[in-house]
């Protein structure tokens, strides 16, 4: 198969419809990362993600929408806190859980009886959605495992020869994926964190938003991944990645006894200078926006210049910067080093 990379025009727009109306897939940019994008109602369609991507299938995928009409038998009721939230952070990066509806195929639930829903605010997808008419199913547009691809390039680096069309929308201002929030149970539960932080959905919501253990700890063994991001190793350059929780002085003093070769640093802005080994920089000390901005090119830049062995500076675990170590975290295969 051959992938064209094509720029936003009416044309295009026009083209990646016509795909998705045919059970194909396109691969286009939204707000927090580059998805892979088919019918979300067609089966067929959507298995086509999962051999694209070598996605394991126990893992649910996002429906994409653009208007709250869309949610008509894509999920069998609107809970009033997804009213709320809705009202406050769609369009935007915030996906939220609801009970499924009939006609979300199976294949995009990965058999459960929920479904995650959201209503991206970038305005190629909501081009594409209103002239295809076409709810879709989309993960982020990586092989299984690697980091997510926040431009059109680096998705083309995994998933050339694998679908007929990428759309090329520059780069993604968030850089990691939406905010997963389940609004079923007793209490809203964060199921996988990103720029809508559990502080600004609990004062729209009045109430206490919980985080599911499994955000900040490996999923237990047996246990169903009910979000995207959940369940496995995920986000990982080929390098080995460590995560090194401590003050600066500490990694310093930690990465001068690990001057190896093809040892890298993974540090905050302006730290790099000051260590012995080749670096690259993710963003701002005690800033998670911009960390969240930088962290997949950076682990992909990490395999670009051939790092084997990769320390990371360890971000904080609140707000956007809890999303940024769950990603760190899962790149790192669950590996922490306390300083």
């Amino acid at each position: 198969m051959k992938t064209q990379v094509l720029p936003i025009t009416p044309e295009s727009v026009a083209l990646a419809a016509r795909l998705l109306q045919q059970g194909e897939l396109v691969a286009l940019p939204t707000e927090t990362v580059y998805g892979i994008a088919a019918d979300a109602r067609n089966g067929d369609a959507v298995k086509k993600i999962f051999e694209a991507k070598g996605r394991p299938q126990d893992n649910p995928l996002i429906v994409h929408i653009c208007g709250m009409e869309m949610l008509n038998g894509i999920v069998s009721e609107v809970p009033e806190r997804a009213k709320k939230l809705a009202a406050a952070f769609w369009p935007g990066p915030l996906t939220m859980v609801m009970p499924r509806g009939p006609e979300v195929s199976d294949v995009t639930c990965a058999g459960l009886d929920t479904v995650g829903v959201r209503m991206p605010s970038h305005p190629v997808v909501q081009q594409v959605i209103k002239a295809s008419g076409v709810a879709f199913a989309a993960p982020s547009a990586n092989l299984s495992g690697k980091p997510s691809p926040t431009n059109a390039p680096d998705t083309l680096a995994d998933m050339d020869g694998r679908l007929p069309l990428i759309l090329d929308g520059g780069e993604s201002n968030v850089g990691v994926e939406s905010t997963v929030v389940a609004v079923t149970g007793e209490h809203p539960m964060i199921l996988r964190p990103g720029y809508v932080t559990k502080e600004l959905m609990e004062a729209v919501l009045g109430e206490e938003v919980l985080v599911s253990p499994a955000i900040l700890e490996k999923l237990k063994d047996g246990e169903v991944a009910r979000s995207p991001g959940m369940k496995y190793k995920h986000y990982a350059p080929k390098a080995q990645v460590t995560i090194l929780r401590g003050d600066f002085a500490k990694y310093k003093e930690f990465i001068k006894q690990h001057t190896e070769p093809g040892v890298w640093a993974l540090c905050f802005d302006g730290e790099g200078a000051q260590l012995g080994v080749p670096f690259i920089e993710y963003g701002k000390n005690h800033d998670g926006v911009t960390q969240a901005h930088h962290l997949f090119t950076a682990l992909r830049d990490l395999d670009k210049h051939g790092a084997q062995v990769v320390y990371a500076r360890c971000p904080e675990q609140d707000g956007v910067s809890m999303a940024v170590y769950n990603r760190l975290f899962r790149a790192a295969a669950f590996r922490v080093v306390e300083l």
